[in-house]
């Protein structure tokens, strides 16, 4: 299978390092100053579970390339209509599109400017980070990403995909339900960046403050009502399971949007705690820890100018 990569990040270079790692036939769509970082340094990943340097194929948008067979996105969701005017070139009848990106509005946009038989459901989880000199740096121990049929099905073209991944020196899995997968995710990161955007803090601090417990599950249960309102195929006990997970990250644990911000830089508020909020309010429902944390990320954008 032919795999094209948008960007070579901290998520889609580590991902796709693995791959061409591994032997496979992977390109990276990159711009020109990343292009030319990848020819005079290569790919390079330094990672708790193994160091490499790779001399990938890169294509810059625009450039003659025939359609492929995987297209795996990781950019930032504000980044999405960007990303999209790029890869759509390279979109084939039978192109899968595989998006490893937060949240779930971005499955509506992909299937409204594709055909939706297209895309197919992805989520990851992983710590790494891309330093000043272009080097993808990996901590933790979880770095895995799931992907799947949104029916479900084992159909031939995923159960291709899933040889494909294999074999890797990361986790990249087939699941049955990548559905739930991904709204369950969706529910955690949305917490997770939630409070510790709002209290400015790692989770430990806050889970540990007389109503930090309190203050977590009720905003997952928050959560969770909106998500249900709306059909959501979460479990019933997700916001309890949440919380423990909280309660065994490690005390300095801060949340990817939360270091954004202290970057100064921009963050997915209005795909993240936004489209839930505005869910909310279209249904009814209360969810006045959400608003507080919508508002703060609200606020934090305004200044940013």
């Amino acid at each position: 299978m032919r795999i094209l990569v948008v960007g070579a990040g901290a998520i889609g270079g580590y991902f796709g390092g693995r791959l061409l790692e591994k032997g496979e036939d992977v390109t990276f769509l990159v711009r020109e100053k990343r292009q030319k970082q990848l020819q005079d340094h290569g790919l390079q990943i330094e990672s708790i579970h193994g160091n490499v340097t790779l001399q990938p194929k890169t294509i810059q948008s625009g450039d003659e390339a025939s359609s492929f067979d995987v297209i795996i996105l990781s950019t930032k969701q504000y980044h999405l209509e960007g990303a999209l005017h790029s890869i759509e070139p390279y979109v084939g009848e039978n192109t899968m599109i595989l998006p490893l990106l937060n949240g779930y509005s971005h499955v509506d946009v992909l299937k409204s400017t594709f055909n939706s038989e297209n895309v197919i459901g992805g989520l990851c989880f992983i710590e790494s980070t891309l330093d000043s000199e272009g080097k993808i740096v990996q901590t933790s121990p979880n770095h895995r990403a799931l992907f799947g049929e949104f029916s479900g099905e084992r159909t031939e073209r995923i159960s291709k995909l899933a040889d494909v991944m294999s074999g890797t020196k990361t986790n990249i899995e087939l699941s049955d339900n990548i559905i739930r997968e991904i709204w369950h995710k969706y529910m955690f990161i949305t917490g997770f960046s939630g409070v510790t955007t709002l209290m400015r803090s790692p989770i430990g601090p806050i889970r540990e403050e007389q109503n930090g417990q309190k203050l977590i599950l009720n905003l997952f249960n928050e959560i969770g009502s909106v998500m249900r309102a709306i059909g959501a195929p979460i479990d019933a006990d997700i916001e309890e399971k949440h919380v423990k997970t909280t309660n065994q990250m490690t005390f300095e644990m801060k949340s990817s949007m939360q270091r954004d911000m202290e970057k100064g830089l921009d963050i997915e508020g209005d795909q993240l705690q936004g489209y839930l909020y505005k869910i909310a309010q279209e249904k009814g429902i209360e969810t006045p820890l959400l608003e507080v944390i919508y508002s703060n990320l609200k606020v934090y954008q305004a200044q940013r100018g």
